[in-house]
């Protein structure tokens, strides 16, 4: 273990000391100084690796040289990442004026993830308006020898990293940082309020308390609690039948499927997916396997249609539509939050379903 990730390490066991309350009438600087004190993690690596950029020309380090730079890496099917949109697009917003330079790495977990105009559209559609670097090849991730979505990573002016934020989480402690950041950059006028943020629909904050269910994926690959009786035949078609019961956080195939390594994909004219859950919400990554093609699908929750239960993909009755590449919230429940039985039906062959993830 050694450079980054060695310093993090450190930073991870105690190394970020907090004080108490600053006082009245210091300056900003003097503030966060007394607020945070941040250890240097490393230099700034180089960007160059990336494959192409959206919303900028290419970028360089060197030449953002005297800006505070804020890497966020995403990938845009991830809930997790989902949920911290908000804050960096408030934060790009906010602070663009007074020289922090937001940079979304955009490093793609799944392989449709890689295809530069699903990309392009979630940009669009997510209302990222600041500089994307395309990292489909991983260089960056590996600059910065990164092993999570969403990632935070705050550069100051001298280009020394100074601070990381792995998962979601520590808005309060990241928008501070950038203010003591900029301060120490010589920008005046910051003062010390922070955004207000309420994400609405996938990026709305999730409900930690009733959370019971871990995102699991669907490809042979990374699956757990496949309960198909006879278990998972990888990478071949396959019948599968459902069990008569389903315990918590465990799923089945229903219908004619080929299960790769990333992805479930339908043979059948008809097959379906269960899941019994504990959560608020349910989202699934999935999309039709051939471009401009759609597949018909009905959800059912504990047997019946969602009717107030029902995500943004779907209407009352449970019906929905796949037509692109992306994560659906098919489930926003009402309290009580208990254990569920999920069931999606689709209705036409052609569509590949990648994973679950829990809000």
């Amino acid at each position: 273990m050694n450079g980054i990730r060695l310093i993090i390490a450190a930073m991870l066991t105690g190394s970020i000391l907090a004080s108490g309350q600053v006082l009245a009438g210091e300056g900003i600087a003097k503030q966060a100084a007394r607020a945070l004190r941040l250890a240097t993690e490393g230099e700034f690596p180089s960007i160059g690796g990336a494959t192409g950029w959206l919303n900028s020309p290419p970028l360089r380090a060197e030449d953002l040289r005297g800006k505070v730079i804020l890497i966020d890496f995403w990938t845009y099917s991830c809930i997790n990442w989902l949920r911290t949109l908000p804050y960096v697009r408030a934060w790009a917003a906010k602070y663009r004026d007074q020289g922090l330079v937001v940079i979304g790495v955009h490093t793609p977990e799944f392989d449709f993830e890689k295809d530069v105009d699903n990309v392009r559209m979630a940009v669009a559609n997510m209302r990222v308006e600041y500089p994307v670097a395309i990292d489909s090849d991983y260089a960056l991730w590996h600059a910065f020898e990164n092993h999570y979505w969403p990632a935070l990573y705050i550069v100051d002016a001298k280009g020394l990293i100074r601070h990381h934020q792995f998962g979601e989480g520590g808005y309060e402690e990241s928008e501070r940082i950038i203010q003591q950041l900029l301060a120490e950059a010589g920008v005046h006028g910051i003062g010390n309020d922070r955004v207000t943020v309420e994400g609405g629909g996938v990026e709305a904050a999730p409900d930690w308390g009733s959370l019971q269910s871990l995102e699991n994926y669907v490809g042979y690959r990374r699956t757990e609690n496949f309960a198909s009786p006879g278990g998972m035949v990888a990478g071949k078609r396959h019948r599968y039948s459902g069990p008569a019961s389903l315990r918590s956080n465990y799923w089945a195939l229903t219908g004619d499927w080929t299960v790769g390594s990333q992805a479930a994909a339908l043979n059948g004219e008809v097959g379906r997916i269960a899941y019994r859950f504990h959560a608020r919400d349910l989202h699934m990554v999935m999309g039709p396997a051939v471009r401009g093609t759609a597949v018909r699908f009905h959800v059912l929750i504990d047997g019946k249609p969602p009717g107030a239960a029902h995500g943004l993909d779907v209407n009352e009755q449970g019906v929905g539509t796949v037509t692109d590449q992306r994560l659906y919230q098919l489930i926003r429940q009402p309290q009580p939050i208990v254990d569920r039985l999920f069931e999606i039906e689709f209705l036409d062959p052609g569509v590949e379903t990648f994973s679950f993830t829990f809000g």
